[in-house]
């Protein structure tokens, strides 16, 4: 999965372009001559110019600018003045002289259309969840309007804003005391309401907060009025969170918090799937995904035969899986998994790696918190390592070194760097960038898992242990879009998502659980985890009418992949094809069948 910079990187490990560390210059060679990253290839050519991209770049500028004004999510001024600015720039680019386009600046008019659709409906979608959070959240609105007050730089008057806030106070301890009360079963909400109203409840708590220390020490009179009457809103709506999360949610206090989620319905789930320009129903896609399985499971019993285990895949997993490095040699064994599988694109003639990519990347490892919801590799501009910690539990420890075994890391490290994320990100910054904006998972990780199903194909795993290790991924990619689609349809719960994933992929548990927990604790879209294996099928279909048809080599299809950067893999297609776009295209590639 890629994953972005942040701010952890002050805790971070570094392996390489790290001059203080021998063993790892050895390991590295010899540092390169600067004149070698400046060196330009045949391949350094850059896609066609879009007529659009300056339209694109300005409608992400000032999106960014308004949603950093108006930053108060849920609120109506906020809701109101993006609605409004959605609608602007639909009036905007429909006067654009489509017929007149090339066909990338086509390309570009459909991702922009295609993305503020989108917005509309996830605002109109918003504004539902928060008609149905109002009776458990009944004093938003005026912790909204305090704050907001504060952003408009309007003046404040402090009787008023102490008389709103012992307002806040007692409505959060009157629903407090309702739900300790009662035992009465329908007069209380369902977990996944109280599981959104406790995560709302808590950042408008922050929200308070800040808004407070704002005014504090450099407007006595403010200061004077609000103090107490703000730490007391504070603490009531401290204490109705726990007890939200207690007795609706079912959190136990010192235990992880249960896995709720928050199942999207099937109407929306259309929807979703439609934006991603795929001619599929979520039912159909649900027989993708089954198919994709059994075809792993039929792999992994060959592999199993040539181990001398008959058809149990599982008893060759479980031996794949006590095959790890030791304690302290993780960052090795990923540097060298990393220099095999660059040099054997390079060598292969499969994808351009320019010589700065393959050297400005870092390692990072993983804290023993941030393993609870990645229990695996991320990547992206660095690789972050998920092994054990001295703050584990043994058991865990045991999980994590079988999770994160030799042939796993094998496949996991590819996906990651190059010729996954990293070299995804790496190009993306470089070429297009403007469509960064159309961030889709089904380009983004649809091209990773792509790339492992071409190394597969073309042999790359040299034993059958590196094919299971291979092959684990790719079932779990499979069962990704069953457990996902059949969680948001509301046809199985995270419990039974967790049994799943152990029993037909072959998850430790602990890992099993990490990673439902990371699919429905909110961070990602619905479709995201779907996305890896669809995107990567979608690629694949692509390729064999491109590279199949001799219309171009299969370094010059992986190039213009990604130096066209993000969008739905249908509109790749349609600039590789060179397809006719209309205004009013819509999806229609049966990449599957």
């Amino acid at each position: 999965m890629r994953h972005a910079r942040s701010a952890l990187r002050s805790t971070l490990t570094l392996v390489l372009l790290t001059p203080c560390a021998l063993l790892a210059q050895q390991e590295a060679g010899p540092v390169r001559d600067g004149a070698v990253y400046a060196a330009t290839r045949a391949a350094d050519s850059a896609p066609p110019a879009s007529e659009l991209r300056a339209l694109v770049e300005r409608f992400s500028l000032d999106e960014g600018s308004l949603t950093h004004r108006y930053r108060i999510e849920g609120s109506r001024a906020r809701h109101e003045v993006l609605a409004d600015f959605y609608r602007g720039w639909q009036i905007r680019l429909a006067a654009q002289p489509f017929d007149r386009l090339s066909q990338e600046g086509k390309v570009d008019y459909l991702l922009l259309r295609q993305a503020l659709r989108h917005r509309l409906d996830l605002l109109a979608l918003e504004e539902s969840r928060e008609r149905e959070l109002a009776p458990l959240l009944p004093f938003l609105p005026a912790i909204r309007t305090l704050v907001e007050q504060r952003e408009r730089v309007d003046s404040v008057v402090p009787e008023e804003a102490a008389r709103t806030l012992t307002g806040i106070a007692t409505q959060a301890d009157s629903l407090r005391r309702a739900l300790l009360s009662t035992d009465s079963a329908p007069a209380r909400p369902l977990p996944i309401l109280g599981a959104r109203a406790a995560q709302s409840l808590e950042t408008s708590r922050t929200t308070l907060a800040q808004w407070r220390i704002h005014y504090a020490g450099y407007d006595p009179r403010l200061s004077w009025w609000i103090d107490a009457p703000s730490r007391r809103a504070d603490s009531a709506l401290a204490d109705y969170g726990r007890v939200l999360r207690e007795k609706i949610v079912g959190v136990v206090p010192g235990a992880d918090a249960p896995i709720i989620g928050d199942p999207l319905g099937r109407e929306a789930l259309v929807r979703d799937i439609a934006f991603e320009m795929i001619d599929y129903t979520p039912e159909e896609l649900l027989a993708i995904g089954e198919r994709e399985l059994a075809w792993c499971e039929r792999e992994m019993k060959k592999a199993a035969r040539e181990m001398g285990l008959g058809d149990d895949w599982k008893a060759a997993l479980e031996r794949v899986k006590h095959d790890y490095a030791a304690p302290g040699d993780q960052p090795g064994l990923v540097k060298r998994l990393a220099d095999e599988a660059a040099d054997y694109v390079e060598r292969e003639n499969m994808v351009t790696v320019p010589p700065l990519a393959r050297d400005d990347w870092r390692l990072i490892m993983l804290s023993a918190e941030e393993q609870k919801v990645n229990p695996f590799f991320l990547g992206g501009d660095d690789i972050q390592v998920a092994f054990p910690t001295d703050a584990m539990a043994d058991d865990d420890k045991r999980m994590t070194l079988r999770g994160n075994n030799m042939h796993f890391a094998r496949a996991t490290v590819h996906h990651e760097l190059i010729p996954g994320h990293h070299l995804q990100g790496f190009l993306n910054q470089r070429y297009q960038p403007h469509r960064q904006l159309f961030s889709t998972p089904f380009w983004t990780e649809g091209w990773a898992v792509y790339m492992e199903m071409m190394l597969y194909d073309r042999g790359f795993p040299r034993s059958p242990e590196d094919r299971i290790g291979m092959l684990f991924w790719r079932m779990h990619r499979a069962a990704r879009i069953i457990f996902s689609i059949k969680f948001h349809l509301g046809r199985m719960t995270p419990p039974e998502a967790i049994d799943f994933l152990v029993e037909h992929v072959g998850h430790e548990r602990a890992n099993a659980t990490a990673e439902v927990r990371r699919s429905f604790n909110g961070s990602y879209p619905p479709l995201y985890q779907a996305g890896y294996m669809l995107g990567a099928l979608q690629l694949r279909a692509l390729r064999a009418e491109v590279v199949g048809k001799g219309k171009m080599t299969e370094r010059q299809f992986h190039d213009t992949v990604l130096k066209e950067n993000q969008m739905p893999i249908e509109l790749v297609r349609a600039l590789l094809l060179k397809r006719t776009l209309t205004r009013d295209y819509v999806a229609g590639w049966r990449f599957a069948e």
